[in-house]
């Protein structure tokens, strides 16, 4: 078997969020570049399908003598994920919600995110559990920030959101992922997808993401502070890419001891 046969057939490999059906399992986030072109070419370098877009910081047509994002980012092209970043209140993120589902011509996919202080931009467990409940009964399909905590990650899936985000560490720290077990744990037992949301910072954090058995991973600023977003886009693409065949493959266990590559029986001298 050729090398292009072993390897995963991409256009089958499929996650589904809310029935919609994606290749790309890169999501990239819209902001902190320094023009709209760069925020093009990166979003076209990372190959992604869905872009998040923080509603209550960037035009997407409610400032009519603005520049447009969606005028480089078209919605005929990729999936617009409206957030709610800069939320501290369920009230304020349903608010921002129906805006965007009324700016995106009704579209109900959304990413909710409320926050607990401006700090450690850690999110509130408690408020965000209210306001996907809010938001699932009037019909949003909602993607989830919140916590590496398996068990408010159960509870958010029973509440009906459409995929579940934990942070690998805090937005925008780069730190990678520091608690690997309770990411498997929630991936385990989940039945919705799992996406890492926060705290990558390179391309090995986005690996070991998708080793875990993540469906996909979120990120913005690990590609919008590096020297060259376009270039480390590219690089988290192939980062995705390549954990996603790492865990589909399956690895080798660890041992405590080295193991001969070659058998050590039957040697002729």
């Amino acid at each position: 078997m050729n090398t292009a046969a072993q390897s995963i057939n991409q256009s089958a490999d499929v996650f589904t969020v809310a029935g919609h059906g994606f290749h790309a399992r890169l999501l990239i986030g819209t902001g902190k570049y320094k023009d709209l072109d760069e925020t093009r070419r990166a979003v076209e370098a990372s190959g992604a399908e869905i872009v998040t877009v923080a509603v209550r910081r960037t035009n997407i047509g409610q400032n009519k003598n603005e520049p447009n994002l969606l005028e480089v980012l078209p919605p005929s092209k990729y999936t617009i994920l409206p957030n709610t970043a800069g939320c501290y209140t369920a009230e304020d993120a349903v608010r921002t919600c129906r805006l965007a589902r009324e700016l995106l011509d009704g579209r109900t996919l959304v990413k909710l995110e409320v926050l607990g202080d401006q700090k450690t931009l850690y999110p509130n467990v408690t408020e965000t559990l209210q306001a996907a409940a809010t938001l699932v009964k009037d019909g949003f399909e909602v993607m989830v920030y919140t916590t590496d905590d398996p068990l408010i990650a159960k509870r958010l899936e029973e509440l009906g959101c459409a995929a579940v985000m934990p942070l690998g560490a805090p937005l925008g720290s780069g730190l990678g992922i520091r608690n690997p077990y309770n990411i498997l744990t929630i991936v385990e037992n989940a039945r919705v997808p799992i996406l890492v949301d926060a705290g990558v910072g390179t391309a090995s954090d986005a690996t070991i993401a998708m080793e875990l058995g993540c469906d996909g991973v979120l990120m913005n600023s690990a590609i919008a502070h590096a020297k060259n977003p376009v270039l480390m886009a590219s690089a988290m693409k192939k980062a995705i890419e390549s954990g996603r065949e790492a865990f589909l493959a399956g690895r080798m266990p660890k041992k405590r001891f080295a193991s001969a590559s070659s058998p050590i029986e039957g040697l002729f001298f």
